[in-house]
């Protein structure tokens, strides 16, 4: 999403009405999501949990960065999402947003965030907003959380939906399983997609859905579409960023490419620092003052 991110001249001139400098990459906005897909540029996101790894991904260029409640399993070591809470998510996202200059900050809404009623929902959603510095929030499911999404949306918060397989409703989806599959199953994915375009999000993730499902809903919205193990023909891609770095222990989800082994990479500078302490090489006279 380079091109429609880097203040071309087809984008409106952003003005800062209450100062500021200029200098700097423009910042991605949920304007340049609709102008991506209206053009055909893939949009790229990935999960971030630190102000490391956000200024990295920044830094190459990646559109947007998700502070994901799958720091359940990537920070806390949980083995689901559903212990996640607000509290543990806002100090994350307040690192990530504060380390980019360029990447769209989008917070996830944990489990029991939002499903309350709509005034929970709006509470989570500005908390967020106001403690962090994330651009956007999402949360997940689709005609269930329509409500929810409208009062967000209605209070001036960006929302990003979340359709398909959805990780908190994992019990009752019955484990890991693929959604939107068989004629029922690409209906029941479509009304929700539609329900969350109709109440105001800006883009929705389709996770873990056929890709003939995938591409079927990503033609028929307005609205940009970003999978997650959903194939090709949606309008961008997100990964969770510690399964293709290689940090992953056992199996790793078909849908990931692996781009590195820093697992392997970290494991190996470890071993070699602890060798050269145990021998007496580190530190050496040149790291004495």
């Amino acid at each position: 999403m380079a091109d429609q991110a880097s203040g071309s001249s087809s984008n409106p001139v952003e003005e800062r009405p209450y100062g500021g400098t200029p200098e700097g990459p423009k910042r991605v906005r949920t304007r340049h999501f609709q102008n991506a897909k209206a053009n055909g540029i893939k949009i790229t996101g990935l999960t971030s949990y630190d102000m490391l790894s956000a200024r990295i991904f920044d830094e190459a260029g990646i559109d947007f960065l998700l502070v994901g409640d799958s720091a359940g399993n990537n920070v806390f070591g949980y083995d689901t999402t559903l212990p996640v809470t607000v509290d543990d998510l806002i100090p994350l996202t307040r690192a990530v947003a504060h380390a980019v200059t360029r990447a769209f900050v989008v917070a996830d809404m944990p489990f029991g965030s939002y499903e309350t009623d709509v005034q929970d929902a709006l509470h989570t959603a500005v908390r967020f907003m106001k403690e962090t510095g994330a651009h956007a929030v999402k949360l997940e499911g689709g005609r269930r959380s329509a409500k929810q999404i409208r009062r967000i949306v209605d209070a001036g918060i960006p929302v990003m939906a979340h359709i398909g397989y959805t990780p908190q409703s994992e019990h009752q989806l019955g484990g890991h399983i693929i959604q939107g599959r068989g004629d029922r199953g690409i209906d029941d994915l479509l009304a929700d997609a539609h329900a969350i375009e109709e109440a105001g999000a800006f883009a929705v993730v389709l996770e873990m859905v056929p890709a003939d499902a995938a591409a079927r809903v990503t033609e028929e919205l307005t609205i940009p579409t970003i999978g997650v193990g959903a194939g090709p023909h949606v309008d961008g891609q997100l990964l969770v960023w510690t399964d293709w770095a290689g940090f992953t222990t056992g199996r790793v989800p078909r849908f990931v490419r692996q781009y590195a082994d820093l697992k392997g990479v970290l494991g190996e500078a470890a071993q070699r620092y602890k060798a050269d302490v145990e021998g007496g090489e580190y530190p050496g006279p040149e790291h004495s003052y």
